[in-house]
């Protein structure tokens, strides 16, 4: 499952905006991936590799499509503060997730992120921001 949102996802909406890119010869792809795409962490083997796969493609794309005038930027988030512990009952998870959350020094904020990407974004079109790796300026590696 998370192959399928994280890459497949990822895939697919490059293929629905890159013809139309490459024909007006600018744009911008912004792909999400994670930290978890450079970095690994116990027991998120699947995770960390589609996160792995996101970086790869990304990266790929953007030296293909170099003479394009399309440019891609990785967006590579640490922990943020999402509705993901809305989506399970258990206790043990909510409570694990928090611990760990408060051992790394906390979470960043969504608007932040997407600040991140937009910052990113309006550079001038000649300009590429291939990467950006993002986290609370507390939150340990």
């Amino acid at each position: 499952m998370e192959a399928d949102e994280n890459v497949l996802g990822l895939l697919n909406g490059v293929h629905l905006v890159l013809a139309g890119m490459k024909e007006r010869q600018c744009g911008t792809i912004i792909n999400v991936s994670s930290v978890a795409g450079r970095k690994t962490f116990p027991n998120h083997a699947a995770y960390c590799g589609t996160q792995f796969a996101v970086d790869v493609i990304s990266e790929h794309l953007r030296e293909e499509l170099a003479d394009t005038g399309v440019g891609v930027i990785t967006l590579a988030p640490r922990a943020v503060e999402t509705e993901l512990l809305s989506h399970t009952t258990s206790q043990d998870v909510i409570d694990a997730y928090q611990d760990w959350k408060g051992a790394i020094g906390g979470a960043i904020r969504p608007e932040d992120v997407s600040a991140s990407a937009l910052f990113a974004y309006q550079q001038p079109q000649n300009v590429c921001i291939r990467e950006i790796v993002i986290a609370p300026t507390r939150q340990e590696p």
